[in-house]
């Protein structure tokens, strides 16, 4: 746990759950020996956490911004991609898609094609490399304080390291076998650039629930839906098989992405209104 003058504490919150997340503002009751108590968390501004019907992860607390990190290698998952930024829109969070290993250049176009949905949504996408032009994210950092979230083997450790050579994180191989990186990312650090700027190393995903989120919550982060909520013939419409729904209508034109209508589909059915 770090103090406003950079002193750092090893701290531990009262009881046997532990409520705190990276990026929580905290009072603390020191105890002696570099130790402290969590006495309690100050109000959030934005909490994201994924979750299933059990239990939930927290992620970060206070960020104002998701960097979701891809890579053109290994292959990664846009329906994971899409659930990120249901996540950010459920939490007003500002969004920056990294396409990262972009000097692997035969293979950015196919990377672009799964990504160009996104993009015609109005997501921000910065395409780099972490081993030679990791720099460019850095202005995209300024007076955020931003979390890094993706799938294991995007190369956000690489990108850590390359903007905080004193973090030292650890890397590993590519599974090529699996298509998919190893983790090395075991729990959320938070990195202060300045004042006004920190960054959050996350560890890599493979799964983002929102189990938590109402349906009217999930409707309306879908960005692409909002121009036609409303414009069904029922009010209270599910988009599947009713008369007149303008979802559908929207789907079936092109005005929606329907591998994005199919993740909406998904996190309704789980939200319990199948």
């Amino acid at each position: 746990m770090a103090l406003a003058d950079g002193t750092t504490l090893l701290a531990f919150p009262r009881g046997k759950k532990s409520e705190v997340a990276c990026g929580d503002r905290v009072v603390l009751n020191r105890s002696g020996d570099g130790q402290a108590v969590i006495d309690s968390i100050a109000p959030r501004s934005s909490l994201l956490y994924r979750s299933d019907e059990y239990r939930k992860k927290l992620i970060a607390a206070n960020v104002t911004q998701i960097v979701f990190v891809v890579a053109v290698e290994p292959g990664f998952s846009a329906e994971l991609l899409t659930r990120c930024l249901v996540a950010a829109e459920e939490q007003e969070l500002r969004v920056l898609i990294v396409l990262n290993k972009c000097d692997l250049a035969e293979r950015v176009p196919a990377a672009l094609a799964t990504l160009a949905p996104f993009v015609r949504l109005g997501y921000p996408l910065l395409q780099l490399s972490a081993l030679e032009c990791a720099e460019a994210l850095r202005p995209h950092l300024a007076g955020q304080l931003s979390v890094l979230v993706g799938q294991s083997g995007m190369g956000k450790s690489t990108l850590i390291n390359a903007l905080i050579p004193e973090a030292k994180v650890a890397t590993r191989e590519i599974s090529a076998a699996l298509d998919s990186g190893k983790h090395t990312t075991t729990h959320a650090t938070l990195y202060r650039f300045d004042a006004a700027s920190a960054l959050i190393d996350s560890p890599g995903l493979q799964e983002f629930g929102l189990h938590h989120l109402p349906v009217g919550s999930i409707e309306h982060a879908f960005v692409d839906f909002r121009p036609f909520l409303g414009d069904c013939r029922f009010r209270d419409c599910r988009h599947e098989r009713e008369p007149d729904c303008a979802i559908r209508a929207a789907v079936e034109r092109g005005d929606i992405d329907a591998r994005r209508y199919e993740v909406f589909r998904s996190l309704r059915a789980q939200a319990g209104q199948t």
